[in-house]
């Protein structure tokens, strides 16, 4: 069970915004890449999407594919408005082609009117013809405005990108244990005044209800001045810990979460930047130490391989402060 003595010059949070209630078949409250694990229902589409933050936070690999999508389906309905109108007021038209090969020519126009292109071979003939076409030219030129907006705000937007390590350990620090993690500023970009805060979450029975507990827990360092190679998050097993002589079991059992927020000044973009991660019980090592990923080159300089990240050893741990089960181990 977790001590409850608080820390020194630390007040406990009671809730970090996620609430005390436990709904059955809950999951982690933050995942992996950092967003928050809630979904929204109940609200007409309109009002509760936000288009534009959704274009503009989605993976590149998403977006791309987007574009492409909305790109080929707007030729493919003006072109199957041109096949409505007839293909005869599409001077240039090959008539004798097949019906498929004649679809086509239309999609093509429909592309080189979509983009203003215009190679001059096919042209509308008629007042329809031409207000279709007109249109098009219009609505391609906002919508390639929109994207172009859209891919310089992807471009423009502050985000740390701190790389963490995709597992935590329990290791000897000093003459004692620690849980540590590892993580990495990933871009050349400098970060400056960063500040971590770890807190835990658990599930603790109350008056025979399941309710969600808080704790922080206190960092053997929570701030530097500058972020250039990688930095050791470390919090020490001392008896004030509220992880203290806790074993892997017990933590499954109370669904223990680590909830990672890291705060920077951005120096290129002039902002502070924020950075999330989340670390679960599946996510501990216990026994073990990430290994140095620092090297130096022959010109005299640091190289940090990002590729070791993860890199770690087996240790020995201390007596104190650790339970040294294995996880699904019987306990007395």
């Amino acid at each position: 069970m977790f001590h409850k003595k608080p820390h020194r010059n630390a007040e406990p949070p009671k809730d970090l915004g996620f609430g005390t209630q436990v709904q059955s078949g809950q999951g982690r409250l933050i995942n992996g890449d950092g967003s928050f694990n809630v979904r929204r229902k109940g609200f007409p589409l309109l009002e509760r999407l936000s288009f534009y933050h959704q274009l503009i936070a989605m993976p590149w690999w998403k977006f791309h594919l987007l574009v492409f999508l909305v790109y080929f389906v707007a030729n493919l309905l003006f072109a199957c408005v041109y096949c409505i109108i007839g293909l005869e007021h599409l001077g240039g038209m090959q008539m004798d082609a097949s019906p498929l090969d004649k679809f086509w020519e239309s999609f093509f126009f429909s592309a080189q009117t979509l983009t203003t292109v215009g190679y001059g071979r096919i042209n509308p003939v008629g007042f329809t013809a031409s207000t279709v076409s007109a249109i098009e030219s219009l609505s391609g030129l906002l919508g390639f405005a929109l994207a172009t907006g859209l891919i310089y705000g992807r471009f423009a937007r502050p985000v740390a990108n701190i790389l963490f390590s995709k597992t935590s350990v329990i290791a000897p620090f000093q003459d004692m244990n620690a849980w540590m993690f590892r993580m990495v500023n990933a871009r050349d970009n400098q970060l400056i005044e960063v500040e971590v805060q770890v807190n835990i979450t658990y599930i603790k029975t109350v008056n025979g209800k399941p309710l969600r507990q808080y704790a922080a827990l206190e960092l053997e360092r929570n701030k530097v001045t500058m972020f250039p190679t990688t930095w050791t998050i470390v919090h020490p097993l001392t008896d004030k810990s509220p992880l203290y002589n806790i074993g892997p079991n017990e933590m499954r059992d109370m669904q223990l979460e680590f909830m990672i927020m890291v705060k920077a000044f951005d120096d290129g973009f002039s902002t502070n930047v924020h950075s999330r991660y989340s670390y679960i019980v599946e996510d501990v090592e216990w026994g073990e130490k990430f290994v140095n990923i620092h090297e130096t080159t022959p010109d005299g300089k640091t190289l940090i391989r990002l590729d070791r990240l993860d890199l770690r050893e087996k240790a020995e741990l201390h007596g104190t402060g650790v339970k040294t089960e294995k996880p699904g181990q019987a306990r007395a």
